[in-house]
């Protein structure tokens, strides 16, 4: 599959007049679209919520886009919770899940009425003590342990996961509950991270689903939801081929009716949390070089750095690069693109092949609209970018401006840095 970037050099440079990079920029016409096509995948199922997953792109924007196609908001912090409240979302619109949760923050998701999906049978007692009385309804999530595998392929290794309960452990958990008065049970699991096949969501569908049937049949619970959480993937890499949702969706509906609709559960609404599929094509991180370095070998420094996209240094993430206006010129040079941290790893590549860039030139760094800008911090005291909207109609709006030194120094409250700085 050819990587093409959404916006073109005529554009880039048009909008660096007025936003400098670096920045993010999204594009809105590919979020409707995709939001629109999961939508239609699922609507075999009455009940079918997508809950998106804040934490890759903590927007109220994007988020507000979103909600304009039913989605929800997966939540996992208190300040998470609060942007979703501010766009509008509260109730069950909101499913928290989170991991060894502060009592506050369990608070603040009941006081929003948020269905709260408990990760571990320990957070019955915790969350009674904080709240006096549980929910009507809640949710657990699930770890099965071990490997998931496709086929001969293993996808990840959940006995390794912290997330989770055991197969025992829900059991326990669901009769628990439903002793304490919870009406309504929900099922979560989270098995593999970035799929790009169709078939893991079927796959663990028919895992859920089997699951469901069984819980419910020995300890009563009336489970209304089962949520398929994230993990559909996309094709970082150019030579890969990417999901096809509605293909995704049609699979799982042949394992509900093969499992949940002959166990009388054809009523049970299906839930997703995607974050990475719902955002990250949709985004990218535009950055200018400004230096050449040649060395033991060649090295293009960009104005963007870790702080901006933590992935590759952090993973050794691939994500595709766009020499903006060279894009028909041979990849003949081989070069690390690098930014300008004290750390070794801050490299968006290393050994690509790219269009010889020269000073000056605007790169398009490809599918950082999820678990990207999410990720940044401060660092040698970088700043934060700007993040930009490509709207429909062409039109640019700036959705976060970007930080400045004022923004850095404001948490030292008892040492005024930045007013020092400008009485000198």
């Amino acid at each position: 599959m050819e990587k093409k970037p959404f916006v073109t050099k005529e554009m880039i440079e048009n909008i660096a007049k007025t936003y400098p990079t670096p920045f993010h920029i999204y594009d809105e016409k590919g979020i409707r679209e995709n939001a629109k096509a999961l939508r239609e995948a699922f609507s075999w199922n009455k009940g079918y919520k997508e809950y998106f997953a804040v934490k890759a792109t903590p927007n109220p924007f994007l988020m507000e886009i979103l909600k304009d196609y039913g989605c929800g908001a997966d939540c996992s912090s208190y300040t998470e919770l609060m942007m979703s409240q501010a766009v509008g979302l509260i109730g069950e619109d909101i499913m928290f899940s989170s991991n060894d949760t502060p009592a506050e923050e369990f608070a603040y998701a009941a006081k929003l009425g948020a269905i709260i999906n408990l990760d571990d049978i320990t957070h019955i007692e915790y969350l009674e003590n904080i709240l006096g009385t549980l929910p009507k309804t809640m949710s657990c999530r699930f770890n099965p342990g071990g490997y998931f595998a496709l086929g001969t392929d293993i996808m990840d290794n959940p006995g390794d996961s912290k997330y989770g309960m055991t197969l025992e452990q829900i059991y326990e958990a669901f009769r628990i509950l439903k002793k304490k008065g919870v009406e309504n049970f929900g099922i979560h699991s989270f098995l593999a991270s970035n799929t790009v096949t169709n078939e893991y969501y079927p796959t663990l569908a028919k895992q859920l689903f089997e699951l469901a049937v069984d819980l419910h049949q020995k300890t009563g619970a009336n489970i209304t939801f089962i949520n398929l959480s994230g993990g559909i993937g996309i094709p970082y890499l150019p030579d890969q081929e990417p999901n096809d949702i509605r293909i995704i969706g049609e699979k799982v509906r042949e394992v509900y009716e093969e499992i949940m609709v002959p166990a009388g559960m054809g009523e049970v609404a299906i839930y997703t949390e995607l974050g990475r599929f719902m955002m990250a094509p949709y985004g990218a991180l535009v950055t200018k070089v400004i230096h050449e370095k040649h060395t033991h070998k060649d090295y293009v420094g960009v104005d963007a750095c870790a702080v901006n996209l933590m992935r590759p240094a952090m993973y050794g993430a691939y994500h595709h690069i766009t020499v903006l206006g060279k894009e028909n010129e041979p990849c003949e040079y081989k070069c690390d693109v690098v930014g300008s941290l004290c750390e070794n790893n801050d490299k968006f590549a290393i050994d690509r092949m790219l269009p010889t860039p020269q000073i000056g030139d605007y790169m398009v760094i490809h599918d950082t609209g999820a678990h990207g800008f999410a990720m940044g911090y401060n660092y040698n005291g970088k700043l934060k970018s700007a993040e930009l909207l490509l709207q429909e109609d062409g039109n640019v709006k700036l959705i976060r401006r970007a930080e400045t030194p004022k923004d850095y120094f404001a948490t030292f409250d008892c040492f005024d840095v930045y007013d020092k700085m400008l009485q000198e």
